[in-house]
């Protein structure tokens, strides 16, 4: 599995972040391009402990859904998303496409540290497991733009 942590992976996501522009059109799912560079951003700030949204550890979580976030197989077309991580409103492309660049970078920039804090709702992952997550995650979403 790749992880956001691997230079040759980090370079492979910030090149499909730049085919990405504001006619981007979604082959799955409800969020527009704009939209969907602001909700990505947010599994950063809660690795990086900029915001854990709210959540609290779920038993449910940890036992059903945990080894999906970093196992090899895709995620399908068309997963609810976590409320608090479903835009509500617009959002500007360019800033948001920015933001999530900044933390993408700010998260490789951490690929030394081995030890992380756990997730506010999954508990414990390993420094290889918040990599591959977070590679997991933007491959999901740039496939579903078509990158």
């Amino acid at each position: 599995m790749k992880s956001i942590f691997n230079t040759e992976a980090h370079q492979e996501i910030m090149d499909r972040l730049e085919q990405l522009n504001e006619n981007s059109q979604a082959n799955w799912g409800k969020m527009n391009v704009a939209q969907m560079t602001w909700h990505c951003q947010g599994p950063f700030n809660i690795m990086l402990e900029k915001n854990n949204y709210g959540m609290k550890p779920s038993w449910f979580a940890k036992m059903f859904f945990k080894k999906s976030l970093y196992n090899d197989k895709p995620w399908r077309k068309g997963l609810p998303t976590a409320k608090f991580l479903k835009p509500t409103e617009d959002k500007n492309f360019a800033n948001e496409k920015a933001k999530l660049a900044e933390l993408i970078d700010e998260t490789h920039a951490q690929r030394v540290k081995s030890e992380w804090n756990p997730h506010p709702a999954f508990g414990y992952f390993t420094a290889e497991q918040w990599g591959q997550m977070q590679y997991k995650h933007l491959d999901h979403h740039f496939r579903q733009f078509g990158v």
